[in-house]
């Protein structure tokens, strides 16, 4: 029998150490190093040596004669998935505590069972009657859906390995499972690898195709081992506010579809509610007419979605302004900062500069450069912006729009919901000749900060322009040039 050693695994990353240490080197986090087993992940008869076998190879021309996707009857769930579960496929889902994973998932495996697949929903956190009193409060009582509270995962593979082979099975959650080849504590590094390499290894040999539930730590990430999220075929973030009713579905890994596809959903009182134009929830609830707000058009995947931004600049008490952003990149707000100090004169170093996008989505894209800065300028001198108005535009460091992908389809996204006017980039006026919308081209971000700081009257030390004072059109007014005492 090989000798046990002893080492001591960060729960956090997964990093192996030879002694006990406080702190992890690798992710930098306190208190996460428990000890386990470095040679029980397989038991010795399995470790034992033995000749391998032979097995037959294929050709790429073999035919399949199942179905290669399997529809959920969720409409924003088959969308950010690519179409479908595909059989014999593994997803992770993962998302922070009390978001709506289970309410997502228990209404999947409703909708499978009823549309006459076995489904299956396994529950390692809730008894089976704390499953049932959900589906209740979700009107779904009546599905049938095959419930189960276990952890074992050799006893899971026997009961789902007889009769019928499920066609979507939901483990919730990967970290409270076990496996008895491995001498550790359920929830640690190592188990959670083995137990998810046991129900892959199922999954691809049967043909049912597995969700996984991961735990999040505090900073967002999918808490185990990071080869979890290898292993797997997808990992899927569910993401929202607590304060707020819109959930968002983003697929961040997909080996069998597009990985920049969103799903919408509101949450309400009988469960999850998928949002097929979420443009117009997004924009349901806008102050009309308050400086510092711009309506961005935005491409997620293949959909373009309208969505708005707010901007506060105010003037700052303290030695160093605070910069708070929220649904955007940070290092992108300090880079419109700095462009719009060095090129257009806009001097913001007095000021606390606040960023949010409303209805807690997140942007990913720089397209919302234009908007960002049109928002923050239009706050800083007190300028509404046009409320029929969308922006949308890439901004460079020397100053110039560049053009974005998509424009059509933005552009049409806005003028069905009422938009008559767009503030884009000056090469993309040839794309949007027929959307039917007013457009604004822009070659330079001076450009737009003129036009903005013409309607304006500056708050606090600002002056106020003047009915004589000239504005170019490619200039920047001259109180923007003056620095505020």
């Amino acid at each position: 029998m090989a000798k046990s050693t002893l080492s001591f695994v960060c729960q956090n990353c997964g990093a192996a150490y030879n002694r006990w240490q406080g702190k992890c080197d690798a992710c930098g986090e306190w208190n996460t190093l428990a000890e386990e087993d470095s040679t029980g992940n397989v038991p010795v008869s399995i470790r034992s040596k033995r000749k391998g076998r032979t097995f037959a190879l294929e050709s790429l021309s073999g035919k399949s004669h199942d179905a290669p996707r399997l529809s959920s009857g969720m409409t924003e769930l088959d969308r950010v998935t690519g179409g479908g579960f595909v059989r014999g496929s593994v997803l992770l889902v993962g998302g922070d505590p009390g978001i709506g994973k289970s309410t997502l998932l228990t209404q999947a495996t409703s909708m499978m069972a009823r549309a006459g697949h076995r489904a299956v929903y396994i529950s390692g956190e809730e008894a089976v009657a704390q499953v049932r009193l959900r589906a209740e409060r979700l009107g779904l009582a009546n599905a049938p859906v095959q419930l189960a509270s276990e952890t074992s995962v050799e006893d899971i593979v026997s009961t789902l390995s007889e009769g019928t082979v499920p066609r979507l099975i939901v483990i919730d959650s990967i970290q409270t499972m076990w496996t008895d080849t491995v001498e550790s504590a359920p929830g640690t590094v190592t188990q959670v690898r083995a137990s998810a390499q046991a129900l892959i290894r199922f999954a691809k040999k049967t043909g049912a195709a597995i969700i996984l539930v991961g735990h999040v730590t505090k900073d967002g990430q999918i808490a185990g081992p990071r080869v979890v999220e290898h292993m797997v075929d997808a990992v899927l973030s569910f993401e929202g506010e607590g304060s707020q009713q819109f959930r968002i579905l983003r697929a961040v890994k997909n080996r069998f579809g597009p990985t920049d596809e969103i799903g919408v959903f509101e949450m309400t009182g009988l469960g999850l509610r998928e949002v097929s134009n979420p443009s117009e929830l997004f924009l349901s609830e806008r102050d009309l007419g308050s400086p510092g707000t711009a309506v961005f058009a935005g491409i997620e995947g293949t959909r373009p979605v309208l969505v708005e931004l707010q901007a506060l600049v105010a003037p700052t008490s303290l030695g160093t302004p605070r910069r708070a952003v929220v649904g955007w990149d940070p290092s992108r707000l300090s880079m419109v900062l700095a462009v719009l100090e060095a090129h257009c004169g806009v001097k913001l170093s007095g000021h606390d500069v606040y960023l949010n996008v409303a209805g807690g989505l997140r942007i990913q894209e720089p397209a919302a450069d234009l908007a960002a800065a049109a928002a923050l300028v239009s706050s800083l001198v007190n300028a509404p912006l046009p409320t029929d108005a969308v922006y949308f535009g890439e901004i460079s460091l020397s100053g110039a729009v560049r053009p974005v992908a998509q424009t059509s389809a933005r552009l049409k996204e806005a003028a069905k919901l009422g938009f008559g006017r767009a503030v884009l980039p000056e090469s993309a006026r040839g794309d949007a000749s027929d959307a039917g919308l007013a457009l604004n081209s822009v070659g330079g971000l001076t450009t737009l900060v003129a036009e903005i700081a013409a309607r304006g009257t500056p708050r606090g030390n600002h002056q106020a322009p003047r009915d004589d004072e000239p504005v170019e059109k490619n200039a920047t007014p001259a109180r923007f040039r003056r620095e505020k005492s």
